[in-house]
């Protein structure tokens, strides 16, 4: 979600850490609470976001309690679109439908232009 690499934490975390450790680590159902916490220090974000995690409330409380005057990281989890999506689908739609209006168009043209070829070799 921070688009954050394994070997990044691992360097925040420490000579006794590697990308293989991190890698291993995001594959625990259970974490060592003292761990957890020099986790959160090393991404900026509170414990809170890894303890009950949920994926919406996570991006919320990251992206309103985190700390990113000093991370190189972009905040792109907190970007929230100035379009509803279903809009989008319905212009998409729209779309489609006008191509589809105009390719039965340029059929009909196509089959009157070879109707006026045959008539001339009649």
């Amino acid at each position: 979600m921070l688009g954050i690499k394994q070997e990044a934490l691992a360097f925040d975390l420490g000579e006794d850490w590697n990308q293989k450790k991190i890698s291993i680590l995001e594959n625990k159902e259970v974490v060592d609470k003292s761990l957890l916490k020099d986790i959160s220090q090393a991404l900026k974000i509170p414990v809170e976001a890894f303890e009950n995690f949920d994926e919406e409330q996570a991006i919320n409380l990251i992206s309103n309690t985190a700390n990113f005057e000093n991370c190189l990281q972009p905040a792109f989890f907190s970007f929230q679109p100035t379009f509803h999506p279903v809009d989008k689908i319905l212009e998409l739609h729209e779309e489609k439908i006008a191509l589809y209006e105009r390719m039965l168009i340029e059929k009909d043209d196509m089959i009157l232009q070879l109707k006026e070829l045959i008539n001339t070799f009649k």
